[in-house]
């Protein structure tokens, strides 16, 4: 695929302080956008990082057609450049497009254009700490007309932002037992923007308590557990890691399924199911309940030390060798390329 490629006149790289960066407020150079038009995917160009000209008639802010994918790339201490798991943010991406009627985007498209724009923007993947660059592909309907049907013109953009550590702190968490995110038939494990709108009042109404995040319930009963705002979510019941079973409420997270992996190679019995608010709060009182965390792309593994669930709070050790602790080191080592990966999930760049 023949990409079109327009470098910046004057890089901000140099303007960018590294130690103090804040998640997601500074771009890198440059983006990749394709066009989806006529029924087929043309145009692919790497441009300049700035704003796009949109029609006041944009069909996607008006009827929602956005979705999004969130992933990372990560410098080796010798300057190579690593991408984690890249084929599974396409698959994810596309099956996305397919619940938003959206058309889906071809591998060469996604994983070429991915690796250009990042070649040509290297310098912007830190090598310092926990830092890496967030890379954020994302999709949007561009007919620029009213009417409620899916739009016959997309365009998919590629651009990222050097970041830190998501999270500077343990978690606390507030289990919601009145607000929705997501309901059987919906569109809860598409990554679509609607759903993010969806959960926002609710979160800020936990954030106004001293919560960092919301974790979701399901929709009829608020028996279940299902995941938190940004991050699927896991607890260890004496020796058995719980996580709540994949379902249409339920994002399909890439470190989820890492995180899964990595615990089953260190011998610890992992179960996807049913999880019921109950079930947690009664292994908490026996003592049972060791420790608890998320994960995602952003918050990679973050400890949560602080539950509450109408009035009742749980309190959990996050410090030392917890499982949480062990599973972000091997997987940050890893992802870095300082631990030898037997899965194949590192791609060089």
């Amino acid at each position: 695929m023949h990409i079109d490629i327009q470098k910046t006149t004057e890089s901000r790289i140099g303007q960018t302080d590294f130690d103090n960066i804040v998640f997601g407020h500074v771009f890198a150079d440059h983006m990749f956008i394709v066009d989806y038009e006529d029924s087929q995917w043309k145009n692919p160009r790497i441009k300049p990082y700035g704003p796009l000209t949109l029609n006041p008639a944009l069909s996607a802010l008006h009827y929602g057609q956005s979705i999004f994918e969130g992933m990372k790339a990560f410098k080796r201490s010798d300057g190579h450049i690593l991408l984690f798991r890249p084929e599974e943010n396409w698959n994810r991406l596309n099956k996305s497009a397919v619940r938003i009627c959206m058309p889906t985007i071809p591998k060469d498209i996604f994983m070429d254009g991915l690796k250009s724009w990042l070649a040509l923007d290297s310098d912007w993947v830190p090598s310092i700490g926990d830092h890496s660059l967030y890379i954020r592909p994302f999709m949007y309907a561009t007919d620029d007309y009213l009417g409620v049907k899916p739009s016959s013109k997309y365009s998919f953009i590629i651009y990222g932002c050097p970041v830190n550590a998501y999270y500077s702190e343990p978690l606390r968490i507030k289990i919601e037992d009145y607000y929705v995110r997501a309901v059987t038939g919906g569109v809860g494990y598409a990554k679509t923007a609607g759903n993010y709108a969806a959960a926002m009042y609710a979160s800020h109404l936990a954030q106004k308590m001293g919560y960092h995040q919301s974790l979701w319930t399901d929709a009829f009963e608020h028996k279940y557990l299902e995941e938190l705002g940004t991050s699927n979510f896991f607890a260890l019941i004496r020796d058995t890691l719980i996580t709540p079973q994949l379902s249409e409420t339920i994002l399909k997270g890439i470190t989820r399924d890492s995180v899964i992996q990595l615990a089953k190679d260190l011998g610890i019995k992992v179960e996807e199911r049913l999880f019921a608010v109950s079930e947690l709060l009664m292994a908490n009182k026996k003592g049972m309940l060791k420790e608890a965390f998320a994960t995602g792309t952003a918050a990679t593994v973050a400890p949560i030390e602080h539950l509450h669930y109408k009035g009742e709070d749980i309190r959990l050790n996050v410090e030392g060798d917890t499982l949480a602790n062990i599973l972000k080191k091997k997987l940050d080592s890893i992802k870095r390329g300082y631990t030898l990966d037997t899965h194949g999930w590192v791609v060089p760049v």
